[in-house]
């Protein structure tokens, strides 16, 4: 019975763009909880090292939790994939002859693109962050989040190198985040629009909401980047 409810789901149009939704809300509570932890990198080293030796090293968050994410995001980016090939594919008309203006603004138009651009800031961001933590931890076998020879925590050294002497890295995570930010500005208030929620009184309030957090999260974590390569002489 399941497994043909799911079928079901993923056979109709509405379906995939429920689950679409349903996975990029889910997407948009991880990224709160992420800028709230690394923002506090900016605001007192001691609490950003004390909640990213929690996250690193909790088993909760580390095989439950760190799958369901990565999971997540592979769903998300597949379906958009799939969604944007059926769209096009369904057009009574060419592509080239397509007239988007006349059907969505240029940043709906353009979510595969800002979606893209967004995949390919997360390879870099797995490589730059998570394989080093992966190789630490569970190759190497140092779950103490030690410097080497010291007793102090590693986590805002390493953060802080990444970004100082860095300008190349942070014009491309500036430029990351600044696509982030076109993809939310839509995708936020669509995913809730796709799950059906639809209120006079309160979707303007969503909409409003949605684009303060579309702007908000996306500038917070750019501050971030510049101010840790900001805070060391070059």
């Amino acid at each position: 019975m399941k497994l043909f409810l799911m079928n079901k789901i993923f056979k109709s149009s509405i379906g995939r763009k429920i689950v679409m939704a349903l996975s990029g809300l889910f997407l948009v509570v991880f990224l709160l909880q992420h800028f709230i932890i690394n923002f506090t990198s900016v605001i007192d080293p001691k609490i950003f090292n004390a909640f990213s030796h929690f996250m690193g090293t909790n088993p909760l968050v580390q095989f439950v939790l760190q799958p369901i994410l990565i999971a997540g995001v592979l769903f998300h980016f597949i379906m958009g994939f799939v969604l944007d090939w059926q769209n096009r594919k369904s057009r009574p008309v060419k592509y080239v002859s397509y007239k988007g203006s006349a059907n969505a603004n240029f940043i709906s138009r353009n979510m595969i693109i800002s979606g893209l651009a967004v995949l390919a800031f997360l390879a870099i961001h797995f490589y730059d962050f998570w394989l080093p933590e992966i190789n630490i931890k569970y190759i190497q076998g140092d779950m103490s989040g030690m410097i080497h020879g010291s007793d102090h925590f590693r986590y805002h050294e390493e953060l802080v190198a990444k970004f100082a002497h860095q300008p190349i890295r942070v014009v491309l995570y500036v430029f990351a985040f600044v696509m982030l930010s076109l993809h939310l500005l839509h995708g936020f208030q669509s995913s809730f629009q796709s799950v059906g929620f639809n209120h006079t009184k309160y979707t303007p309030i969503i909409k409003k909401l949605g684009n303060i957090y579309a702007i908000a999260i996306p500038l917070g974590f750019v501050i971030i980047a510049i101010y840790h390569y900001n805070i060391h002489p070059h």
